[in-house]
């Protein structure tokens, strides 16, 4: 999967719409944002992904970057930021060692999670215009690997920073148009067992289902056609970034 080409075509996608909504509306899946928060928060992610790309393990957590106030001044940064991390992602060898928190110590590590980084924050661009439910959707491949990655990286994340599993019970997650389905095992205090599963009729006390895309927006808290059964304060328990 080419991660690489997903953050340039999200990022222009979600510049389009951040330009198109204007600095000053409200970003109503990110609560007390406006779209220059939006636009801050993608280009400072974007220049420290690209800092810890090249960043030594032993060096430590780069230090996070301060964007411009002013909406154009952030909007060129932006656009600077993200050429030299696009640059760096396609020039380093995916095994070179780098910086990330998720243990494996591997620039191979960032591609992926900006790509979907990225990709959230168009739908959230998308959304500060007007649209109830942005309509482009996301190729069921790549947002079953989006799934995974919210799943085993990104909740995982969480837990490490401090947050805790609220519930105990078990989740099945079915993206049936990706042919992918995972078995989540809550337990209210400790580590998310996550393990693949080949059959989704698998006894469990709630059910997420639905296209992967729709999964992959519901996980992530946004607008999404996806079906919840079943104990539905299991799938609220999973801590989002």
């Amino acid at each position: 999967m080419d991660f690489v080409a997903q953050i340039e075509t999200q990022a222009s996608l979600m510049r389009s719409a951040v330009v198109k909504a204007g600095k000053d509306a409200e970003v109503p899946s990110c609560p007390g944002w406006t779209v220059l928060d939006l636009v801050r928060h993608q280009a400072a992610v974007h220049s420290w992904a690209a800092k810890a790309v090249v960043t030594p393990v032993e060096a430590g957590l780069p230090e996070f970057p301060k964007p411009p106030q002013d909406f154009d001044e952030a909007l060129a940064w932006w656009d600077t930021e993200l050429s030299v991390l696009l640059e760096r992602l396609r020039e380093t060898p995916p095994d070179s060692p780098a910086w990330t928190f998720d243990g494996t110590h591997r620039a191979s590590f960032w591609p992926r999670r900006q790509a979907h980084e990225t990709s959230i924050h168009r739908l959230d661009a998308e959304l500060a215009t007007g649209h109830d439910v942005p309509t482009l959707l996301f190729d069921s491949e790549f947002a079953a690997d989006g799934i995974d990655e919210f799943l085993t990286v990104m909740v995982p994340r969480q837990l490490q920073r401090g947050r805790v599993i609220e519930g105990t019970g078990r989740l099945v997650v079915h993206a049936a148009d990706a042919g992918r389905t995972w078995e989540v095992q809550l337990t209210k205090g400790e580590p998310l067992v996550v393990t693949a599963a080949h059959d989704s009729a698998i006894d469990s006390d709630a059910t997420l289902a639905g296209t992967a895309d729709a999964i992959y927006r519901k996980l992530w808290g946004r607008p999404s056609h996806a079906i919840v059964s079943g104990d539905e304060s299991l799938l609220a328990a999973l801590p989002r970034p």
